[in-house]
């Protein structure tokens, strides 16, 4: 099997013991690991695929804490850096009742925002591998354009473009920043994955159908449209697979829409999916794949935090045939 590389942000959550509190009322916090592209790492190891992390961590005991536990998650940790000129990202995230997050960061900068795109190596990547990122690391930094070298290198050497938004509006100085930036990132992908909650403030279009349709422009072959527990959609330029979520008893959602795009790429990675097959194969195979990723996206929210709580393929193979 060929492998994922997820670049960006790996840092801790702190997760409230209490639900149902203001971030400013909560008096207790558990320590979890997480960033959204750590935990699709995790996700595809776990699931028994092979990934790799690329980012930058500070010479502290929350990035050794960060390097072990991926370690342990079975990710590859050799592309990760190590820097003394900032810390470790920190994030401290209150659950309301249903579950539901608000987010707090820490990071001004990060250490992970200080990573050099001369630090990427192109013979990194291969054809049949995919890379995968996201948003949050895509604020004016220098790892800013680590992406985009990653990104244009991964693509000379065949590799498959994932990209999730994930919009966290705190962490930008204005959301029209945000925006933009994501519309320009988004040509560069075959894959994209949106939720609901993001589809509208990106596209800036309320009609579902036709916000979805604006997306495919420049190499976007795929987008999936994530709906949380009412389930997923696959669209294709010209056509449209829907799916089903499963109801189970959730915990905490952190990590879930992560989760679900693990699942999804690791069933791409299985089946040995390329950009030029990448149509084809959705087409044939969308309930598998759209089953299958629902399965581990919602199996992660039964439990705290995001990367302790990925299920194994066992776990989500009982599931999808139950």
């Amino acid at each position: 099997m060929k492998s994922l590389y997820s670049i960006g942000e790996v840092l801790i959550d702190f997760i409230p013991l209490q639900k149902g509190r203001m971030l400013k009322d909560v008096v207790e916090f558990e320590r979890a690991p997480g960033g959204a592209p750590a935990n699709v790492a995790a996700t595809v190891a776990r699931l028994g695929g092979k990934s790799s992390m690329i980012s930058k961590l500070g010479t502290d005991s929350f990035g050794d804490f960060l390097v072990e536990t991926l370690h342990q998650a079975g990710v590859k940790t050799d592309k990760i850096l190590k820097t003394d000129k900032a810390n470790t990202a920190l994030a401290f995230v209150s659950l309301r009742k249903d579950g539901e997050r608000d987010f707090s960061f820490y990071r001004s900068p990060s250490a992970d925002l200080l990573m050099k795109e001369e630090e990427i190596n192109g013979d990194w990547f291969t054809s049949g591998d995919i890379l995968h990122f996201c948003s949050v690391d895509l604020v004016e930094s220098p790892m800013k354009y680590a992406h985009i070298k990653a990104i244009k290198e991964a693509k000379q050497n065949g590799a498959l473009i994932s990209f999730d938004p994930n919009v966290r509006l705190p962490l930008w100085e204005k959301p029209e920043d945000c925006r933009e930036t994501i519309l320009s990132f988004i040509p560069k992908a075959h894959l994209i994955k949106i939720s609901d909650e993001e589809l509208s403030f990106i596209t800036n279009i309320e009609n579902e159908e036709e916000a979805i349709r604006s997306l495919f422009i420049g190499d976007v072959t795929v987008v999936i449209y994530t709906k949380g527990a009412k389930g997923a959609e696959l669209y294709l330029k010209n056509d449209k697979f829907t799916s089903t979520g499963y109801k189970v008893d959730v915990q905490d959602t952190t990590g879930a829409g992560d989760a679900f795009i693990g699942g999804f790429l690791y069933q791409l990675l299985l089946n040995e999916v390329t950009p030029v097959n990448l149509k084809d194969t959705c087409k044939v195979k969308y309930h598998e794949f759209l089953q299958f990723a629902n399965a581990v996206g919602a199996l992660t929210t039964t439990g705290k935090g995001a990367i302790s709580s990925i299920p194994d393929k066992e776990q989500v193979l009982k599931l999808t045939q139950g």
